[in-house]
């Protein structure tokens, strides 16, 4: 086969000698040996940077694809720009969109060679045949491509015809563009405004910023402020495509539109968070400031390839100064006091885990405010920066140009802080540099997703903390979920017979704490102000185990996280199972609350 190589980390282009066959014509010729790299020339060209380059390679190394279109995605140059020096160097002309075939020809062609459009929209490539333009001339085979040295476009054509082929560079929105027009014919109808699936970057971009598509999506997200809504998801099926709202932390489908209405929408959302539009192959994350409805909004887009597009995931997050109280997140003022202690500690590592959007950035956010007295240095390092805290130095990873939580975390150091927050404890690294932080004086406090507070503590040794060294710099550890509370318009006390019952399922751990508190038990009944659900709004349950001579000797013995547990419920440890049984007694919850979070035999 004839070969053509990217080299992933220089950028180099590579081509194995074609394989020649005496009956056919030489294709197009390869790029001479000796030709400076791509990253070189765009260099020399004053067109990138160097750095420009390096983060090119760095996105090249965790996603693939090619440093030249991956320098277009960083926005280092335009894709114009790039095709003019890869022209040079590849000996290769650019097809000009006034150039382009019509779509009948192209789907003569593929129908002749028996060769399906899908195969060739994968490759971002098509291919024709060109007729002579007067008497002497022949005809030939055109072939533009986004990367015509793909050998496989050279073998497909070769396997069916002898005909002379010219290879050309084209963009990846002529391509598109050309692929939509042939696939039109065949598409079901669709709406004028919207458009469908297929169509090219440009043409997606005029879409979005169509009347139809800006009032649909901006209607979504004001209806997602109104619920009070912590995500929106924007889910592509068959022929529909779904809007789904997370609302008090259960899904609820909200809208329901035709698939064909999609990829507009889709690039709408894509274009406000500054996204690229014309990339639907690679999973793709976007932040932008927006306003909606009046309202200053900070919206956070995931976007991740699935099997009829792409599946969507957005958070919108009302801007705003003001962080709340640890007692209006649920917290009582006994766990208050706990948390302040633990985050006062001069040095030391505090740890507070759970699941993504249980709360945990907005508990160590206002730790913080409690510690910026302005005789401390405090700084963090988060992905991304949630809120903006004054007399706080916050730092947000960029992973594309090498600014991980550890590359950051190292540099923070050299910062003179008193205090550190790191966003999570992920790898070994970020794990070792923390407890080395710990260790030489400062104060550290971060996140690590397990299921439980203790968890934390076997999953920091997984990491290969030394237990030795985990006892010396461990503080304590915090957990917490979010429980949805009873709507306190429609809630109803519960009748004697249901509080008995109610009373049977408390553990008897618990014993000890009700005898001291009057049973409060609430019903959920549902009305308008709460979406007739029976709830409105969400609080914390938590879980607090500051480290006792009990744990410490538990760690430096690497005990498990059920013998850690049992060590720590002999000095008193409540669970957020317990915490959320607690809650539910007291009447800011329903039972059938802590069993959806919990679990009934927690």
């Amino acid at each position: 086969m004839d070969g053509v190589r990217f080299s992933r980390y220089s950028g180099q282009v590579t081509v194995s000698a074609p394989s020649v066959n005496p009956d056919r014509p030489a294709a197009a010729s390869a790029p001479r040996a000796g030709r400076p790299r791509l990253g070189e020339l765009l260099v020399e060209r004053g067109l990138i940077r160097p750095a420009d380059v390096a983060n090119a390679l760095s996105l090249q190394a965790q996603n693939g694809g090619l440093i030249g279109l991956n320098l277009v995605r960083l926005g280092a140059l335009s894709e114009a720009q790039l095709l003019d020096v890869l022209s040079e160097q590849l000996d290769l002309p650019i097809l000009a969109p006034e150039n382009g075939p019509a779509p009948e020809r192209i789907s003569a062609f593929l129908g002749e060679i028996g060769s399906p459009l899908a195969w060739w929209a994968d490759r971002e490539a098509v291919a024709w045949r060109e007729e002579p333009q007067d008497e002497t001339g022949e005809a030939r085979i055109v072939c533009a491509a986004v990367q015509p040295l793909d050998p496989a476009l050279a073998e497909r054509i070769n396997q069916a015809t002898a005909e002379p082929v010219a290879f050309f560079l084209a963009q990846r929105s002529l391509i598109e563009a050309l692929a939509e027009d042939l696939t039109r014919d065949h598409a079901p109808a669709l709406d004028p405004a919207l458009g469908g699936a297929g169509a090219d970057a440009a043409r997606l971009r005029e879409l979005a910023q169509e009347a139809p598509v800006i009032d649909f999506v901006n209607a979504v997200f004001a209806e997602a402020l109104t619920r009070r809504a912590s995500d929106v998801h924007v889910e592509p099926y068959e022929d529909r495509f779904l809007v789904r709202m997370r609302i008090d932390g259960v899904l609820t489908t909200a809208r329901s539109a035709p698939r064909s209405n999609f990829d507009a929408v889709c690039s709408r959302i894509k274009l406000l968070s500054g996204m690229d539009i014309g990339e639907r192959r690679l999973p793709q994350d976007g932040r932008q400031s927006i306003r909606v409805s009046g309202q200053e909004v900070d919206l956070r887009v995931s976007t991740l390839p699935c099997s009829w597009g792409e599946s969507i995931v957005l958070r919108l997050l009302g801007k705003t100064s003001r962080l709340p109280q640890l007692s209006e997140l649920g917290v009582s003022a006994e766990q208050e006091a706990g948390f302040l202690r633990l985050a006062e500690h001069p040095n030391g590592v505090f740890l507070i885990t759970g699941p993504t959007g249980s709360g945990k950035t907005t508990t160590i956010y206002r730790l913080l405010t409690h510690l910026n007295d302005g005789e401390r240095k405090i700084i963090t390092v988060e992905d991304p920066v949630e809120l903006d805290l004054p007399g706080v130095i916050q730092v947000r990873v960029r992973s594309e140009i090498g600014l991980t939580f550890a590359a950051g975390l190292r540099s923070i150091l050299r910062q003179d802080p008193d205090v550190i927050m790191i966003g999570e404890i992920r790898d070994p690294e970020t794990a070792r540099i923390a407890v080395q932080a710990a260790l030489t004086g400062h104060m550290v406090i971060s996140t690590v997703h397990t299921n439980t507070a203790l968890a934390a503590i076997p999953r920091l040794l997984d990491l290969g903390i030394e237990d030795y060294l985990l006892a010396d710099v461990m503080r304590g550890v915090a957990g917490q979920r979010l429980i949805r509370r009873l709507c306190d318009d429609c809630a109803r006390p519960s009748t004697s017979v249901e509080a008995s019952v109610h009373e049977q399922t408390i553990p008897a751990h618990l014993h000890g704490v009700v005898a001291r508190e009057q049973a409060r038990w609430m019903e959920p009944v549902g009305c308008a102000k709460c979406g007739h659900s029976g709830f409105r709004g969400r609080l914390g349950v938590y879980e607090l185990a500051p480290m006792s001579s009990a744990l410490i000797a538990g760690m430096r013995a690497s005990a498990d996280e059920d013998q850690l547990t049992a060590a720590a419920r002999a000095e008193g440890f409540l669970s957020f199972a317990d915490d959320a049984f607690l809650k539910a007694r007291r009447g800011q919850t329903a039972l059938s609350e802590v069993y959806r979070i919990a679990g009934a035999g927690q």
